[in-house]
């Protein structure tokens, strides 16, 4: 039987922030038995990591797909592996598709976590004839791409948190995901919202989404003249990090809690 943890990560509180799976294992696995593990947990995210030369190989699989780069799975991943005695390390090296990813436990308990991640910033780009707005149901005041996901910036705060977007439209646009957003302030206790939405790959709205803010660090930064951004996701779970560029990468500061474990019954292939 194989042994896999929930966690919530980026979270400031229990059963907030963004739930991950999270799947230690001796080493590799077949990608498809990953992928209906995955499915069957339909979370978000759903990460597989083994030990491989003095370093953890981590993949990571929404319910339809593997993904290149996930900010909340990669700290759910460290959280777990510190939680469950597989890491005595203060820090955790992960060799992705993206490249060496590194967490840095910031507290005794693994709780709060720091990664260090590659910034990804967005280019300007014509808004799409696809008709972003509408399915968005609002202006867009600004639109950027990168290799993964759109960046999208909006009139205020409110509008983000307000949002209900056509999905079904979403989905048919040509990219991974949707970020929209837009300054904060003190009436939301921190400096950038967002909001992050990716039915093309099976996630209608993404809780909390670390991958999205190595995007949202290069652009809110030189704007607000922050060095380190105080950020709030405004999904209905609510979750919370700190964002810092550091040359050609960002570093992600947060919480994570590990609320639930078990074992997967079903025998691997």
């Amino acid at each position: 039987m194989t042994a896999y943890w929930i966690c919530d990560a980026f979270a400031p509180a229990p059963f907030t922030g963004n739930p991950a799976a999270v799947v230690p294992l001796q080493g590799p696995a077949p990608a498809d038995w990953m992928q209906a593990v995955a499915g069957e947990f339909n979370l978000s995210e759903t990460a597989f990591c083994w030990p491989e030369e003095g370093a953890w190989r981590l993949r990571w699989f929404t319910p339809r797909v593997e993904v290149d780069l996930c900010g909340h799975a990669t700290l759910a991943s460290a959280a777990v592996l510190w939680h469950a005695g597989r890491s005595a390390s203060a820090g955790i090296t992960f060799r992705t598709r993206s490249g060496p990813l590194l967490a840095q436990r910031l507290d005794d308990a693994g709780r709060r976590i720091r990664l260090d991640f590659p910034a990804t910033p967005c280019a300007a780009v014509r808004q799409p004839s696809e008709g972003l707005s509408d399915a968005l149901g609002a202006r867009v005041c600004w639109l950027g791409a990168n290799a993964h996901d759109w960046l999208v910036e909006l009139d205020d705060a409110e509008t983000v948190h307000g949002l209900a977007p056509d999905h079904g439209r979403l989905a048919e646009l040509p990219v991974r995901g949707i970020a929209v957003t837009a300054r904060g302030g003190p009436a939301w206790g921190c400096d950038v919202v967002s909001r992050f939405f990716a039915p093309r790959v099976g996630i209608d709205e993404d809780p909390v989404t670390g991958s999205a803010h190595c995007a949202l660090a290069p652009f809110w930064g030189p704007r607000l003249g922050k060095a380190v951004l105080r950020c709030r996701q405004l999904s209905p779970r609510g979750g919370e990090l700190e964002a810092e560029v550091a040359g050609d990468r960002v570093l992600l500061s947060g919480a994570a809690l590990v609320v639930a474990e078990g074992r997967l019954l079903a025998q691997r292939p």
